[in-house]
This record gives C-alpha cells, sequence and structure tokens, in this order.
C-alpha cells in the first residue's frame, strides 16, 4: 500500500490544480496541501486541504477536508466535504488520489445544489445568488491564504 499511495503522491504533484503537496508529519497516509480554484470568487485564494488514507486504501476511500475556512454549500464549518466519490456506495479502489483532488476542484469550482452539506447556503445560492456570491467573494478575500506564484518553465 504505502509504494502505490507514494506513487500517487508523485503523479498528483504533476497536476496543476494543487500545490504544496506534501505528507504530513512524515506520514505518507496523510497528504496536505493547497487547491488553486479557477472560478471566481474562490480563485482569489488558495484553499488548504488535507487527504487521510485509510490503512485500507485502495479498497476505502481517502477522506478530504479543507482546513481553510470557505462560503461553500458543499463544505460543512469543519471542513467536511461532499464528495459522492469518496463514498464507500460509489468508491471504486482503482480511483486514483488526483483524481479525488480534481473532483474536489471541481466542487469548489461549481456549487451543487445536489452535493450540499450546508442547506442554508444552497438556499441562499439558489434564492439569492447575487448576496451568496458576495458574501463568498468577502469570505474568500478574509479567510483564503495567498496563492502561490505559477511554477517557472
Amino acid at each position: 500500500m504505502a509504494a502505490r499511495i507514494a506513487k500517487e503522491l508523485e503523479e498528483a504533484r504533476q497536476w496543476d490544480g494543487a500545490r504544496e503537496l506534501r505528507p504530513l508529519e512524515g506520514d505518507l497516509r496523510r497528504w496536505g496541501g493547497l487547491l488553486l480554484p479557477n472560478n471566481p470568487p474562490y480563485n482569489a485564494g488558495a484553499f488548504r486541504f488535507e487527504l487521510t488514507f485509510s490503512p485500507h486504501h485502495p479498497l476505502a476511500p481517502p477522506r478530504a477536508t479543507l482546513r481553510t475556512s470557505i462560503y461553500h454549500p458543499g463544505v460543512d464549518p469543519d471542513g467536511r466535504v461532499c464528495q459522492p466519490l469518496t463514498s464507500t456506495q460509489h468508491w471504486v479502489p482503482t480511483t486514483r488520489a488526483v483524481q479525488v483532488l480534481q473532483d474536489l476542484l471541481l466542487l469548489l469550482d461549481s456549487p451543487d445544489p445536489q452535493r450540499v452539506l450546508r442547506q442554508d447556503l444552497a438556499c441562499e445560492l439558489q434564492h439569492q445568488p447575487q448576496v451568496f456570491w458576495r458574501r463568498a467573494e468577502e469570505h474568500t478575500r478574509r479567510h483564503a491564504e495567498r496563492r502561490p506564484d505559477p511554477p517557472g518553465p
């Protein structure tokens, strides 16, 4: 299992949607990094995340947690993420860690009323979208980390 996770870490480091991807506290089963959303208002910042692999990986899905506060209907106040790809009923052992991170980025870029952990924000997005986007922009400005410079050539 450790060899597979190490290989997946190297694969995920090639993806440009995340930066600073590394094992946390030397534990290959816990990764940390910065997620770089593409769409406003979240693309004004970077969001620290943690990906934790089960001892039963790849038979059990990893768990993604956002460590940076975000105003988003698919992320609860504790950073838990509504990510069907990593639910036990949808998980398949051939799914790669980079696919989990890509799915997480897609969730952040495109809030989906079907992938909801905060009903209040989902209702606001549906019924008062201009209020939701203004608050999300303000929250991102206050809480998100500064985006790292693009990698050199």
